[in-house]
């Protein structure tokens, strides 16, 4: 079954016969019902994020170099109020999340981290899926689904230790693998959420920088691998941390 059908299920865009066939669908396969358990997770986000946004001028900011852009971000408020769910992924890296010199890759990566980490940071029991304390699993299995070496950063230097990763559907992007995101914690419980996905393209990208309410997101692509780096904490120290792992990725 195909994300179009899947979306349009979370949706509640399809007639009674179609749900019902979804849901036998769902009953059978367990990587799709856990796709959309992971859509309605998004669509939650994504509430989260700009339900209360809609009659300000914006609340997300991109580095875009000096160049104008204020219309475009009550535009993309207004789609993520009409198209909640996984048709508003596509529109705000258009509408909302579009950096010509960043590249669409790249931007895409953005979103996708800053929706992820305002999704599983919070949860207090199950952050993750698989621990740290079985950190040579996690990073086999990622790098097996993914079809790339997959390494976790250490940011002991910055303070925060690994609790572990996840995998993560591609957000309906067709063409796409599924996505790895990796979480660490400081002594104070703040969270920085680490996510890699492969990038057809290959194309390199600069560092850059993306904000969403209270999260910032340093960004990057690094030949067949994207990254980006969440989290609650300010744009010089994320920067560093981000900075850090680009190091330890191309020693």
């Amino acid at each position: 079954m195909d994300d179009a059908q899947l979306h349009a299920y979370v949706d509640g865009a399809l007639s009674d016969a179609e749900r019902a066939a979804v849901e036998a669908h769902l009953a059978a396969h367990p990587d799709d019902a856990a796709r959309v358990s992971a859509y309605r997770a998004q669509n939650q986000a994504l509430h989260r994020a700009f339900d209360a946004v809609l009659d300000e001028p914006h609340s997300i900011g991109i580095d875009t170099g000096g160049r104008a852009s204020g219309p475009r971000w009550r535009w993309a408020a207004a789609l993520a109020a009409t198209f909640i769910g996984g048709a508003v992924l596509g529109a705000l890296l258009h509408a909302g999340w579009q950096d010509q010199r960043a590249g669409v890759a790249a931007v895409a990566i953005a979103r996708q981290a800053a929706l992820a980490h305002v999704a599983y940071v919070p949860e207090v029991r199950h952050p993750v899926e698989v621990a740290a304390s079985d950190e040579q699993h996690l990073v086999t299995w990622l790098s097996k689904r993914l079809d790339a070496q997959v390494r976790a950063p250490s940011l002991l230097s910055a303070g925060y230790q690994l609790l572990g990763g996840r995998l993560l559907p591609p957000a309906g992007e067709a063409g796409q693998a599924p996505v790895a995101l990796f979480m660490y914690e400081n002594a104070q419980g703040r969270r920085l959420s680490l996510l890699v996905r492969r990038e057809p393209s290959g194309s390199d990208t600069a560092f850059r920088f993306a904000r969403q309410g209270a999260t910032n997101v340093f960004y990057w692509v690094d030949g067949p691998l994207g990254y980006a780096l969440a989290g609650e904490i300010g744009r010089d120290e994320l920067s560093s941390v981000a900075r850090d792992v680009y190091r330890q990725l191309n020693p």
